[in-house]
């Protein structure tokens, strides 16, 4: 392969490439060269935090979470301490920490500790009572705080980083993405999940440094002529119409199996009507935040009428985020929206005994996550981690989706692959790039693995084959149990943001 400044020049055989003279030339060292990951779905400065700051994923119960805070607390020597990723499910305890605890674990400080999902948090006195009105607000409770309560806390919580702080998180974020072979990240932001003046940073940063592209949206209802300004290429993404299943937030169509509540939608059907069509005239994306199968059928209804209004499908591009509980997927295939899914969430919280089977019941957990069922529809994919919920590891994505809970979801190691690939440039409006061919963006990643494995065409080969009949070309093996590759080196437009590989002559 030859890449000639940010494009690939010319592909051929080593034979021919050798009679050819270049300025460098790298020796891959048998490496497995193929288009750099998309993740397309993110949020950086707080999947930096989660890497420089307090991450509560690891503790594996409430009380070693709680002496974590204390640690963390004591070296941050009063100031103030954000963190997340606890999860009361897989604690012993099964609840969060109290207020009262948490105080005592921060001894007395501004604590904010963000749930696994990001759609609840908890949050110490101190905290609390720079919030005004906070205990009037919708989602407040003594401990834990959801929808308004939490929003209003969490902006409050993250107006005490320093730009330097943002900067850091988001740096340490861009390399992180760059060592898993992601060269281009969809950054989610919004009024209800960071601000305006960290999405700048963020684009400001990967203007200025070498690493993955980031492709930015606004979700911020009606908010057409802000996302613009700020060169937004979608007025969606994060715009929240509902929220999540593991805090109980998520609109449903029928009651949660373990609490008598449904959910809340978060805005009229004609809202999002309105919303569509202004974007449509604008020329910017829409999209939305749906996991619930109310809010779900809510943004398909809003999109049939916005077609209605315009004459056709209300613009190519538009989305859905999470897309997990789809009662009628020949209706949103009908809708031409996208699915920006999370196969990790399957492998983190899917199964039997999974958080999903106690939210909803097993028979109703079965139903997310139907990632064969939308492929088969004709639903374009796209496949990313919404970092810091999980972490970027499109890897593991892929073999959460090839290998889900419920095996007739899977889909082919290929498709997935596809998915975190080109899906996130077609869902991003760049249906070119995600390819290594002639002409295209020299956006690469070139990975140590194992055998490769070839996903058959045929249903008389195993699904796993070196078989020579099956004429696709291998991957790496990811099925579960096999070591899964590592990233040697990626190069985003012909830059090296990652690894040091091979000598130049």
């Amino acid at each position: 392969m030859l890449v000639d400044g940010d494009s690939i020049a010319w592909l051929g055989s080593d034979e021919a490439a050798r009679s050819m003279s270049a300025d460098e030339i790298v020796d891959l060292e048998d490496g497995f060269v193929a288009p750099a990951f998309v993740d397309a779905h993110v949020h950086m400065t707080g999947a930096g935090l989660a890497l420089t700051s307090l991450d509560l994923m690891p503790a594996r119960s409430l009380s070693e979470a709680l002496s974590m805070v204390e640690a963390h607390s004591r070296a941050r020597r009063g100031r103030p301490v954000l963190g997340g990723g606890w999860d009361e499910q897989r604690w012993p305890e099964k609840r969060a920490p109290s207020r009262p605890e948490l105080d005592r674990a921060g001894h007395g400080g501004l604590v904010y500790l963000a749930r696994v999902d990001a759609h609840s948090a908890v949050a110490s006195s101190a905290l609390v009572a720079a919030v005004p009105a906070v205990s009037g607000m919708t989602g407040y409770t003594p401990d834990v705080l959801t929808l308004h309560a939490h929003h209003a806390v969490r902006e409050v919580a993250y107006s005490t980083l320093s730009v330097a702080g943002v900067r850091d998180a988001q740096r340490a974020a861009r390399r992180r993405a760059a060592s898993l072979g992601i060269g281009s990240v969809h950054e989610m932001a919004g009024p209800e999940v960071s601000s305006v003046d960290d999405l700048l940073a963020l684009v400001g940063l990967a203007e200025e440094e070498p690493g993955p592209d980031v492709v930015p949206y606004w979700g911020e209802l009606h908010a057409i002529d802000k996302a613009r300004e700020i060169g937004a290429i979608g007025a969606g993404g994060d715009l929240f119409c509902d929220g999540s299943l593991g805090s109980h937030t998520a609109a449903l169509t029928a009651p949660y199996s373990d609490i008598s509540t449904s959910g809340a939608l978060r805005f009229e059907t004609a809202e999002l009507t309105t919303h569509i069509v202004a974007c449509a005239r604008a020329g910017l994306q829409s999209g939305f935040h749906a996991i619930g199968d109310a809010a779900i059928d809510q943004v398909l209804a809003a999109t049939e009428a916005a077609s209605e209004q315009i004459g056709r499908l209300a613009g190519p591009g538009n989305r859905i985020e999470h897309a997990e509980m789809i009662n009628d997927v020949e209706r949103f295939a009908r809708s031409g929206l996208t699915a920006s899914m999370q196969p990790v969430f399957d492998a983190e919280w899917g199964g039997p005994d999974g958080m999903y089977a106690e939210r909803l019941g097993e028979l109703r957990a079965l139903q997310l996550n139907r990632f064969a069922q939308l492929a088969a529809g004709g639903v374009p994919l796209a496949f990313g981690s919404d970092a810091p919920v999980t972490p970027m590891d499109p890897w593991r994505g892929v073999r959460a989706a090839a290998y889900p809970h419920e095996a007739r979801s899977a889909i082919s190691p290929r498709a997935a692959f596809s998915a975190y690939t080109k899906g996130g440039w077609r869902a991003a409006g760049r249906p070119d790039y995600g390819v290594l061919r002639v002409g295209a963006p020299a956006t690469f990643a070139v990975w140590r693995t194992g055998e490769l494995a070839v996903d058959s065409p045929d249903d008389r080969v195993a699904r796993w084959s070196t078989d020579p009949r099956a004429a696709v070309p291998g991957l790496p093996d990811v099925r579960p149990g096999v070591e899964l590759p590592t990233c040697a080196r990626t190069v985003v437009r012909g830059a090296s943001v990652y690894g040091e590989l091979g000598g130049a002559e």
